[in-house]
């Protein structure tokens, strides 16, 4: 039996022998190998093929040339220590992989899987049966179609059929789940896709089981590290459905009954890490900017939100790497000591903080500024900060 691994990275075996060396690397070679054994039932047409692999090179004999490459795809395959057989024959213009070799492909085998848990149907009665085929489906796809390949047109396209089809199974598995309570199970079904396919808003999952089991400080850590890991690593915060999602499940959260000094003395900040400006996750700031903006109603406070960027010495945002994140942690401490201890502060993207500055003045604001900028550069640096200034204006229901 050959093994053809199409979800994540591209890989062969046979009888649980990895094939790999150099001749995987022939670009020819394994995009030839891709599209056979992912048709290994109807074949690829001769001109498809020629398509593909030959794309708009100008090439006399077109037919020649792939024949040659199908040719030194065979002395490969032999080489490889496949059985010495025809590997790839031409019947009637189209290409097909030799029966004599059985393939089991996974995304085959995911196709299937699919279409068993489609004639399940919607009923109650066959519930438990659906569920098993979709977690079957679920934890068989290991990546995207072909990842390093998706690039190429039909690869892409493919990889778009599979994370569509994926995606469905989750969701049904995740209902069923849902419906049992079944929190188990449906934190590991989320802890496997948020791997699988990060920054999908599949978090969601694992917060909704951890609520159904009661760990709500597990449940809360994840709320405020989500929305920190999306705009550490990708610059942007969570999708509107998944903070709205993660939102309605924090308001699930239940306390066991404890008396007031008891919470009282939980809800006190450690005096010990005191330091400058109130440091928060971008959900805790989002809940303090919608508190302040409820408080001015009445106080008439003077509020003002600042945006601090850090910026090379062409005055350009700077995207990534690791000196923008050393640069990051500095103005981070800088921003920390030069604003009061009532201000409060939160990373917002890559190079990027909010600041809230209550109860100022827009003068005050530049003092802020030229504050930050002395505790944060040193010596002859090059790179800065640069700042945008708005007021919180107050807006009565």
């Amino acid at each position: 039996m050959l093994y053809v691994r199409m979800f994540g990275n591209f890989q062969l075996s046979y009888d649980d022998r990895p094939l790999t060396g150099e001749k995987m690397r022939d670009t020819h070679f394994t995009s030839l190998m891709q599209l056979l054994l992912h048709n290994v039932s109807a074949g690829v047409s001769r001109d498809y093929l020629e398509d593909v692999l030959l794309g708009d090179r100008d090439v006399e004999n077109r037919h020649q040339a792939l024949q040659t490459i199908v040719y030194k795809a065979k002395k490969k395959l032999k080489n490889m220590g496949l059985p010495d057989v025809n590997y790839i024959f031409l019947e009637k213009g189209i290409y097909h992989w030799t029966p004599e070799i059985p393939v089991n492909e996974d995304a085959a085998v995911f196709d299937g899987l699919c279409e068993r848990a489609a004639a399940c149907g919607e009923g109650p009665e066959r519930e438990d049966e659906r569920l098993s085929i979709c977690l079957e489906a679920c934890y068989l796809y290991k990546g995207e179609f072909l990842s390093t390949y998706t690039a190429v047109l039909w690869a892409g396209a493919e990889a778009r059929r599979y994370r569509k089809l994926f995606c469905g199974c989750v969701e049904t598995a995740a209902s069923i789940l849902r419906k049992k309570e079944d929190w188990i199970r449906l934190e590991e079904l989320g802890r496997y896709v948020e791997e699988i396919a990060p920054f999908s808003d599949w978090e969601c999952l694992i917060m909704e089981a951890l609520v159904g089991r009661g760990r709500y400080d597990e449940a809360r850590k994840l709320y405020a590290d989500t929305v920190d890991n999306y705009l550490k690593e990708r610059g942007v915060y969570p999708s509107e459905k998944l903070m709205e999602t993660m939102e309605q499940l924090g308001n699930r959260m239940r306390h066991s009954y404890e008396v007031l000094d008891q919470i009282q003395q939980r809800l006190k900040e450690d005096t010990a890490v005191v330091h400058g400006g109130y440091q928060c996750s971008y959900p805790v700031f989002r809940g303090i900017y919608h508190m302040v903006t409820r408080l001015m109603e009445r106080g008439g406070q003077s509020v003002y939100l600042m945006l601090c960027t850090l910026v090379d010495g062409k005055g350009n945002p700077m995207k990534e790497g690791d000196r923008l994140e050393e640069l990051s942690v500095r103005l981070n401490e800088a921003i920390r000591s030069s604003v009061r201890h009532g201000d409060i502060i939160s990373r917002y993207g890559n190079g990027q903080f909010l600041v809230l500055l209550i109860n100022t003045t827009r003068e005050d604001c530049d003092i802020v500024e030229n504050r930050i900028d002395r505790n944060f550069t040193t010596g002859r640096q090059r790179t800065g900060v640069q700042y945008h200034v708005n007021s919180v204006i107050c807006e009565a229901p």
